[in-house]
């Protein structure tokens, strides 16, 4: 084996066999459900690398109070591995969640009680491999779901789909990011009575008055992710430090 890589027989042997244990002391905001067994996952030296060194990366703070733990970073506790037709694969393995390129679709639902107004979601995501969106993350709004992609549509197209029957890639909210592999990036959402805001890496990419504007998630397979769920299409990818706190107020004035 070459010298550089013994370091991460670890993680080479965590990403083969899966691992699952109890939630940390932290608790969670809602009643947990039980741990899962995780499959097998295989990995590329490349990606186990990138992996490893990602682990590592210390977790930038979260701005506010509140938050409140819904990834424990050892097991599947509170979360199921989405059915999907062709789905991948899922891991957890050194604080990371792990989602292995499906065909197209690999993703996992929450399973504890989501708000549906007045909460805040947030956590770092993480291209692992593959060109389109690592990170679909579809979520309750009032009485409707809604979904935001990160890097769709060949790996730069960031947008809520649907809204008023427009998909990420064909309505007021869509944008072209540059994203790199094996970086990660804050995610955050903010669904407020009127509002609906969006983060990436600080970026404000969604900043929506909601009332008159039809919210949906988009026909097909990711509809199986509501109300709460992350997805990768014909992508790899890996999520840390998933949180969720209440709030009473939009962060900002709408520009929409």
């Amino acid at each position: 084996m070459n010298a550089k890589l013994l370091p991460l027989v670890p993680l080479v042997i965590a990403l083969l066999s899966g691992c699952a244990a109890s939630r940390l002391s932290n608790p969670p905001p809602f009643a947990s459900s039980a741990p899962m067994l995780l499959p097998e996952v295989k990995a590329t030296p490349t990606q186990i690398e990138m992996l490893t060194q990602a682990a590592a990366q210390p977790i930038a703070p979260f701005a506010g109070e509140g938050w409140r733990d819904l990834f424990d970073g050892k097991s599947l506790t509170g979360w199921r591995e989405t059915k999907f037709g062709e789905g991948g694969s899922v891991v957890v393995t050194n604080g990371l969640l792990i989602l292995r390129r499906g065909q197209p679709f690999v993703g996992v639902n929450g399973t504890n009680e989501m708000p549906t107004v007045n909460y805040e979601v947030a956590f770092d995501a993480m291209r692992v491999a593959g060109d389109d969106f690592f990170c679909g993350l579809t979520f309750p709004v009032r009485d409707s779901h809604c979904s935001l992609i990160v890097g769709g549509w060949g790996g730069g197209i960031v947008g809520l789909s649907n809204l008023d029957g427009g998909d990420a890639s064909e309505n007021e909210t869509t944008q072209y990011i540059s994203f790199e592999t094996g970086r990660w990036y804050r995610i955050r959402v903010r669904v407020t009575e009127q509002k609906l805001e969006a983060w990436v890496a600080q970026k404000k990419v969604v900043n929506l008055i909601t009332s008159g504007r039809k919210l949906s998630v988009r026909f097909g397979e990711i509809e199986m992710s509501r109300p709460f769920g992350l997805a990768a299409w014909d992508t790899s990818a890996a999520f840390r430090a998933i949180k969720l706190r209440a709030v009473s107020a939009p962060a900002e004035e709408s520009r929409y």
